[in-house]
């Protein structure tokens, strides 16, 4: 079981999860959705592809760029298409 929380919020909890350079990505039915808020960052990743990112918002905080995803990843990356990581202060436990 993974679980990602932060501010004393579970965010998103799952038994099927993909680990990915030491990184939880978490299936989108295992995630919060109320708790995300769509950011306009983008980056890069030369082998993975473009990464979107999301606002963790929690209790009225914002953590910024907290959490982010590959809508359209390369082929070598499939398996976490849409899948959540997390990072910025969110806690991961695996």
């Amino acid at each position: 079981m993974a679980t990602a929380t932060w501010n004393g919020q579970v965010i998103a909890e799952s038994d099927a999860f993909e680990l990915v350079e030491g990184n939880v990505y978490f299936p989108p039915s295992a995630v919060r959705s109320d708790l995300l808020q769509p950011s306009d960052t983008t980056t890069v990743c030369g082998w993975k592809g473009q990464a979107h990112y999301y606002d963790v918002v929690v209790d009225g905080e914002v953590n910024r760029d907290a959490a982010w995803y590959y809508p359209e990843p390369r082929d070598a990356a499939g398996q976490i298409r849409d899948h959540i990581a997390f990072w910025r202060g969110v806690s991961v436990e695996k």
